[in-house]
């Protein structure tokens, strides 16, 4: 998991995109994003956009991005 920020605002107001990558198939997700969402934002669109697809994973890599790291 990592985000792209920096873009311009989208129509949709979005600054960001979230970009979750599976390491097994190598199928990548960019999900639009603003960079101030809460982490509980964060976590419902992973439930809506990547759990409903793919199940629950076993194991989550990011690259130690604060929002996540924070609250450990």
């Amino acid at each position: 998991m990592d985000f792209v920020s920096g873009s311009p605002l989208s129509p949709k107001k979005k600054d960001a995109i979230w970009v979750v990558v599976d390491q097994l198939t190598k199928s990548a997700h960019f999900i639009p994003v603003r960079t101030n969402y809460s982490l509980g934002r964060l976590a419902e669109l992973y439930i809506a956009e990547i759990v409903r697809l793919h199940g629950v994973p076993i194991l989550i890599i990011s690259d130690r991005e604060s929002r996540f790291t924070s609250r450990f």
